[in-house]
């Protein structure tokens, strides 16, 4: 059993009350603020700000607390889920503690804050570095996956099957392992029930890409493999399609050229059928 010991500031603790506030249980030690208790992990917050971790579970979750950033890791994130058009796309990545210089050298953060020209300068040479897993679903599959499963439910599965990949694909995952959270942890294992393999050593974190850079790794490369893709489609059909789902009326203009053009059927191979701007094709 794993035990870990440090004090964190009022800052910190606010944010792992809120975290494990569902598993926040009832104490009457005068000198405990909080006591946590969540499977195979306690969490004691003290008065004077000492903080324990204890438990098999212990490790994962206190790196996320600890001070030092600078160790081995893994992340994984996806692009794509909010864009009308293209596939959604995971990666999952490790950063050794040897990669820290070039990850501050190179201003590794999270995709969203970098532009599209940046993504595909330095995506193949993140391709190439790190250790990853990337999968890509194409909109074809996405659909006919969408109509049993909702949409965390298909992350759910990417992001396992992303861990997974690296493991057979003999990396040795780090025990600092972080998932960009879009769900509760037990929802997320919940959609996970009947698959055979369960990768389960993984952190949870809300906004995590901004937080670790492996998770920074896996969402720049997913970028960039979604750029790569949405460059394809684009070239397929003799058009620039719209990134994001706010240009409702470019969006709908687009919908409506590619059906006067193949017809509606083809609708399913471009598009996440789920978005409204497909209702009246249904």
């Amino acid at each position: 059993m794993s035990n870990f010991s440090f004090r964190l500031d009022d800052e910190k603790i606010a944010k792992l009350k809120q975290t494990f506030h569902e598993y926040i249980k009832e104490n009457k030690n005068e000198y405990i603020d909080t006591f946590i208790q969540k499977d195979d992990l306690t969490i004691t917050i003290y008065k004077s700000k000492k903080v324990v971790f204890q438990g098999n579970d212990a490790f994962f979750y206190a790196q996320a607390y600890l001070e030092t950033k600078k160790l081995a890791q893994a992340g994984s994130d996806e692009v794509g889920t909010g864009d009308v058009f293209g596939p959604v796309v995971v990666c999952s990545a490790i950063v050794e503690e040897s990669d820290y210089d070039y990850i501050e050298a190179n201003h590794i953060t999270d995709s969203k804050q970098l532009s599209d020209a940046f993504i595909l300068k330095i995506g193949p040479e993140l391709r190439n570095r790190f250790k990853h897993s990337l999968l890509i679903l194409d909109n074809a599959t996405y659909n006919r996956v969408h109509e049993k499963e909702n949409l965390n439910a298909i992350k759910a599965k990417m992001h396992n099957k992303a861990y997974l990949n690296m493991l057979d694909k003999g990396y040795e995952i780090p025990k600092a392992a972080y998932v960009d959270q879009f769900c509760s942890v037990d929802d997320y294992y919940r959609y996970l029930v009947n698959e055979k393999r369960v990768y389960h050593d993984l952190i949870f974190e809300t906004k995590a890409e901004s937080k670790y850079p492996a998770v920074a790794i896996g969402s720049m490369i997913s970028r960039y493999a979604f750029l790569e893709y949405m460059d394809a489609l684009n070239k397929k059909y003799g058009m620039e399609f719209q990134r994001g789902s706010s240009n409702t009326a470019e969006i709908d203009k687009q919908i409506k050229t590619i059906i006067e053009k193949y017809g509606k059927n083809e609708l399913k191979n471009i598009g996440k059928l789920h978005f409204k701007n497909f209702d009246p094709y249904r």
